[in-house]
């Protein structure tokens, strides 16, 4: 579990380097930096490791506020962990008040439908990745797959592509576009003199 600097006042836990990468493109396409910022982005190797987490930085350091990214089907782990911490977090809402926000299915899901077929598929253009995709849609078990879940599928085939193309994928969405799992939770974490 990484130390964290004292000149930090917000822990951003995430399931992995993917989604932490998502939330730095995310901010410096607004012109932030997280660092400046005092915050300090987590990957827990897994959502199943928050209760560690949690009590880990509330109790050593109870002037950091703590929050979180994770997949909807993960819900959960995070509730649980959130009660076991003695914190109101019977509803999606509840949690949303802690800092605490979900992704519908997951966090490249959020990212292909923020940002559409086409310009995904630039992205894999700009990352040299399209003629492998074009390759990867014709074996037999995508022919029958939306493109959308061609493009969700294709992400997590290499290692190092997930983590690559989201931080890519991210840069290309205007503050408009934002998911709102993403967007709300970067203005949760936004100073309040910024």
């Amino acid at each position: 579990m990484p130390a964290l600097s004292s000149r930090v006042h917000t822990v951003v836990l995430v399931e992995g380097p993917s989604d932490a990468g998502v939330l730095h493109a995310l901010a410096e396409a607004e012109g932030r930096s997280l660092e400046s910022e005092r915050v300090a982005v987590v990957a827990m190797g897994g959502v199943t490791n928050i209760g560690h987490y949690l009590r880990r930085y509330r109790s050593r350091r109870p002037r950091v506020t703590v929050a979180g990214l994770s997949d909807a089907g993960e819900e959960r782990f995070v509730r649980r962990a959130l009660q076991r911490e003695g914190l109101a977090a019977g509803t999606r809402a509840e949690m949303a008040q802690l800092g605490f926000y979900f992704c519908d299915t997951d966090l490249e899901d959020e990212l292909l439908r923020a940002l559409g077929v086409t310009a995904a598929e630039a992205v894999l253009q700009r990352e040299g990745e399209l003629d492998l995709f074009r390759r990867f849609q014709w074996q037999p078990a995508q022919r029958q797959r939306s493109i959308h879940d061609q493009l969700h599928r294709f992400a997590g085939t290499r290692s190092g592509r997930k983590v690559r193309l989201a931080g890519s994928m991210a840069s290309g969405l205007a503050r408009v576009e934002t998911p709102a799992p993403l967007r709300g939770l970067l203005d949760f974490i936004k100073p309040d003199d910024a």
